[in-house]
């Protein structure tokens, strides 16, 4: 008989590092929310997170609105949400850096969001070179079969991936 417990150790540490390592980026990401003070005058709230991709929500707040006739939010609270959310998914991908700021973000507004309903942004950091991290990113209301933006960005990602 042969003793699987000595090959089962080497992946076993493997597995809590690989679990530890993601621990970590999520916390970075985390802290990198709580710093930011727009992030928390506009109550953005991490909903989930995993290896490069983030969920952020931002409730509907009168404040906000662009055009009181019709309560619609203004896009820079939009754009603020995508951008931020595209952020905290480049702090969470597995190669990303500790740190990152945007290079570029490009948003399509697709439709006005409903005034009433927060808004919820998804982004994905899909690749990550040694100085730059590329993401895509969505933003709803309710209506998640249409969206409310779409955004592709560049954020900075010194020490990433090669």
């Amino acid at each position: 008989m042969s003793d699987t417990s000595s090959d089962a150790a080497p992946e076993a540490a493997r597995d809590a590092a690989e679990d530890m390592a993601a621990g970590a980026k999520a916390d970075v990401a985390r802290r990198f929310i709580e710093q930011i003070p727009h992030a928390h005058a506009l109550a953005m709230r991490i909903d989930q997170l995993g290896e490069g991709r983030a969920e952020l929500s931002m409730p509907y707040d009168s404040r906000l609105v662009g055009d009181p006739r019709n309560g619609v939010i203004h896009g820079g609270a939009v754009s603020a949400l995508l951008d931020t959310c595209g952020g905290t998914a480049v702090l969470s991908h597995p190669e990303g850096p500790a740190h990152t700021a945007t290079i570029s973000l490009r948003i399509d507004y697709m439709r006005a969001a409903t005034p009433g309903q927060r808004l919820v942004a998804r982004a994905e950091c899909y690749h990550v070179t040694r100085s730059v991290a590329f993401v895509r990113a969505t933003a709803t209301d309710d209506d998640r079969g249409h969206p409310v933006a779409t955004a592709t960005g560049t954020f900075t990602a010194d020490g990433g991936a090669e």
